[in-house]
């Protein structure tokens, strides 16, 4: 053993906590770095040495064998989970406190108020059927009636939109967080492949995995590839399919819907699907966070969607016709389905470009015109068109505000066409729709169609309107039905009040309490979003606190860690300049 051994050992120490103090230097810098985990340093003796003495061995000083990460793969994994549920109910509470808005009651004209103001001002034509004013007052209330539905739609759809904007949003990050991760997957292995740990960089990947968390549901595998050779392999899935595996990555791409999936839809929403081919499931029940969220909300409709069976098919000159019964919707009131659209026959997609509707004892019968032919034989088959959406979401509510105007409006106008004008003419339909592409007003339960089951089927909340014939005629609304009794006669007007506190036309009773349930639905949906969303929130807190209790960095305990390695650095130059001393006096005063 070398006479200057004891020099060495000193040495050892002051490179130790040089790398000691580094280290804590680096924690303390760091200490409001999102992502970042404290870094220590792992330090052992060195390997002793024989010696020809009686002691056996000699230690040759302290040697740091890693510098590492404090971090709970337990509470990773407890965060991403629950950062998924908050994700998903965050953006749910969003969107549902603005749905809650639009049927304000309380701040709001609302529904209520509009809707008295019109039996108000028909109460009052009871009272002068021949007054112009009064004439005018109906048409203009009832016109505000319709204009309250027709902002509830224009507002409904806004929100739609603004969900599918968003769905664009989170598979454009998404793609942007596969890209990086696989970045710094390869800038890692390059690094620990010489030995050592890439700290910063895995706190890098860690957190953009964490973002991730929030969009979708994700799971991480790691694990070392060969045998001490310092690479891994990295793989993140997000709903069980694989998004970065190592170096590489999968990309999602945006498909805009050819063909809607409910009448009331806004044109070019999104489905998604895998660069590669594969089929990315946005309905998937395990999809998880935000855009989960987004998806519900946008096409959400409660599992109510058009399904039967197939209990027809025909090729014809015309065309490949298939007709659908033992049908789940049998009244026109509540049928969303879009005029043209998908029809799924056993799995396989078909465009219909036309469909006609039949009642047969209480039942509808649905024939569509397919766009190609049926590739296998369909007759048995179940057949549907959209997805059951176990969620309250904007198609849904569009669907009851659709039910509500077309089953009051067929009930209002019937008992209007009983009576006849100011002139004596048969009456008109006091309420109408209007075509997007003509302009023009509807023809309701006139000529063959007496039941309406394709004319009200058109009418929407969007298209709900007073016809405009008898706004710009005041004197077609229908007061009595004749005129021989007298301009007095008003028994049709009777009628139609009586219509307000009718309980037959809607399963929740009057017309009015059937808006009102909807308005009551819609608070307590939100309600339960804002409290779901509330909890996770406090829970993700809380996981963050026990996150942060074994990686956080702590500025109380750091400051002490650099009094500790500044006591350990000093005392190991202290040995150094006593072994200086006894080289010293070795050397210079007992030399020959």
């Amino acid at each position: 053993m070398s006479t200057f051994f004891g020099l060495n050992i000193g040495k050892t120490g002051l490179y130790a906590y040089k790398a000691a103090l580094d280290t804590t230097a680096h924690n303390i810098a760091n200490t409001e770095t999102e992502g970042y985990s404290r870094q220590v340093i792992n330090q052992k003796a060195g390997n002793a040495l024989r010696v020809n003495s009686s002691y056996g061995m000699a230690g040759t000083g302290v040697v740091i064998s890693d510098v590492y990460q404090l971090r709970d793969e337990y509470y990773d994994i407890k965060y991403r989970n629950n950062n998924t549920l908050y994700g998903e109910y965050s953006y749910k509470n969003h969107y549902m406190a603005e749905i809650e808005n639009y049927f304000n009651e309380i701040k709001l004209e609302g529904f209520s108020e509009t809707f008295d103001s019109m039996f108000d001002s028909i109460h009052e034509l009871v009272k002068d059927p021949a007054s112009e004013a009064v004439r005018s007052q109906v048409a203009n209330f009832a016109k505000s009636l319709t204009e309250h539905f027709n902002s509830l739609s224009t507002n409904l759809k806004d929100s739609q939109e603004e969900c599918n904007f968003e769905i664009k949003n989170m598979v454009d990050k998404t793609n942007s967080i596969a890209q990086q991760l696989s970045a710094l997957t390869r800038q890692i292995n390059t690094l620990e492949v010489k030995g050592g740990s890439a700290n910063d960089l895995r706190d890098q990947r860690a957190l953009l995995v964490d973002e991730l968390s929030q969009i979708v549901n994700v799971s991480v595998t790691e694990r070392v590839v060969g045998d001490g050779i310092g690479v891994t392999s990295y793989v993140v899935k997000i709903d069980n399919q694989t998004l970065v595996d190592s170096g590489e990555y999968n990309s999602l791409h945006l498909i805009p819907r050819a063909e809607k999936l409910n009448q009331n839809d806004v044109d070019g929403l999104y489905d998604i699907a895998w660069a590669n081919g594969q089929i990315f499931d946005l309905g998937s029940p395990s999809l998880g966070g935000a855009l989960q969220a987004l998806y519900e909300v946008r096409d959400g409709n409660n599992n109510y969607n058009l399904s039967g069976t197939i209990s027809l098919t025909e090729e014809t000159a015309e065309g490949t016709f298939v007709t659908l019964s033992e049908a789940n919707i049998n009244e026109v009131e509540k049928l969303n389905i879009p005029q043209t659209g998908i029809l799924t026959i056993s799995n396989r997609e078909y465009v219909y470009t036309e469909f006609e509707l039949t009642e047969n004892d209480g039942e509808f019968e649905y024939k569509f015109k397919l766009e190609k032919s049926l590739v296998v034989d369909a007759m048995g088959a179940q057949a549907s068109i959209g997805k059951a959406i176990n969620y309250k979401g904007i198609p849904y509510y569009m669907g009851q505000m659709n039910q509500f105007i077309r089953t009051f409006s067929k009930a209002f106008n019937d008992i209007h066409r009983s009576g006849v004008d100011l002139n004596g003419n048969p009456a008109i339909d006091f309420f109408n729709g209007r075509d997007k592409v003509s302009g023009e007003n509807y023809t309701f339960g006139i000529g063959e169609d007496t039941e309406g089951f394709d004319s009200y089927y058109l009418m929407t909340a969007e298209n709900f309107t007073v016809s405009d014939e008898l706004m710009s005629d005041w004197t077609k609304i229908a007061t009595g039905s004749n005129v021989i009794d007298g301009i007095e006669e008003n028994d049709v007007v009777d009628a139609l009040l009586g219509l307000k506190t009718d309980k037959s036309a809607f399963d929740r009773g009057q017309p009015g309490s059937f808006m009102n349930t909807l308005v009551a639905e819609i608070g307590i949906d939100t309600k339960k979003a804002n409290n779901f969303a509330e909890g996770q929130d406090n829970i993700l807190k809380a996981i963050t606190n026990q996150r942060l209790s074994i990686s956080g960095v702590d500025i109380d305990e750091e400051a002490m860690s650099l009094v500790r390695f500044q006591n350990a650095y000093n005392l190991s130059a202290k040995v150094i300049s006593v072994m200086d001393e006894i080289y010293d006096r070795l050397i210079n005063y007992m030399g020959v």
